[in-house]
């Protein structure tokens, strides 16, 4: 079984130029799905939205051609790409002579969506959108929308995740409401390098306690662990400690590397987000 400590995070690594699918390295959601009291089917759905910002290959005559590719990749799949086996495999397509965009797609798509179901069948397959160099400026920037909980001023002394910070008001009506941090951070479950993000949580349940939320949410900046295993955690602190009937968290964090990774998961199925970066990406 593929761990993260056997990736190539912090470690030299050489950069292949030449089209290599067989750097990809798949690690397993389970384990860490396990921690947070997931086992089996997860209660909730979603996707992980990657942006490549730095992809180019060869056309037939040797030119450098350059776009950005928008990758969902489906959260019922049993395995994440680590970011920088990401990276090093876009990187391989550097010197790679491909006749049309849509090969590059078609690769792209059919290697992650190999990597994300390693060595099981297939039940949903990676979306891929390649966004050409003559489409970059009708690519937006938007923060995300709901309330700013940083407004308050409030005292911050924990930075390990403490979901016993989260409380809800049980003795009122449900609510239905949307907030907003952008002081959410968390480090390289390997490296213990800093990943800065915003987070968006939407609900319907009895009213969750603001200020609780939002030290619970700056309770992860010294946490080592993966973006997506960060949101899944947060949901599921959310989902036990307040009870919510409706829950949904998505993150944005900024990119590195050249890729930005966004965990969006839900309690229930709907429209997924739209992949828009915000200023800090």
């Amino acid at each position: 079984m593929n761990t993260p400590e056997q990736s190539q995070l912090g470690k030299s690594s050489a950069y292949v130029d030449q089209y290599d699918p067989s750097l990809l390295f798949p690690i397993p959601r389970a384990s860490k799905r396990a921690e947070i009291g997931v086992v089996g089917q997860p209660i909730f759905v979603g996707a992980d939205l990657w942006t490549a910002f730095e992809l180019s290959w060869l056309n037939t005559k040797g030119k450098p051609q350059v776009a950005l590719a928008h990758i969902t990749v489906p959260a019922e799949s049993t395995h994440i790409v680590e970011s920088k086996s990401f990276k090093l495999y876009l990187n391989s397509l550097n010197n790679t002579r491909i006749e049309a965009v849509d090969e590059v797609r078609q690769r792209i798509r059919q290697d992650i969506s190999r990597a994300v179901w390693h060595g099981g069948p297939m039940q949903a397959s990676v979306g891929v959108k390649m966004v050409l160099a003559e489409e970059f400026d009708k690519e937006p920037v938007h923060e995300l929308d709901g309330l700013n909980l940083d407004r308050m001023d409030l005292e911050c002394t924990r930075y390990e995740p403490a979901p016993d910070l989260l409380t809800a008001t049980w003795d009122e009506a449900p609510v239905t409401e949307t907030f907003v941090s952008h002081l959410l951070k968390s480090n390289c479950l390997v490296t213990g390098q800093p990943d800065w993000g915003s987070v968006q949580i939407s609900y319907t349940g009895h009213q969750i306690d603001q200020p609780g939320l939002l030290q619970y949410i700056v309770s992860f900046r010294n946490h080592n662990e993966f973006h997506e295993q960060c949101v899944e955690r947060i949901f599921m602190d959310i989902w036990t400690r307040c009870k919510p009937t409706k829950l949904t968290v998505y993150a944005r964090y900024t990119r590195r590397g050249g890729l930005d990774i966004n965990p969006w998961r839900s309690s229930a199925p709907g429209k997924l987000p739209p992949n828009v970066r915000t200023a800090r990406q």
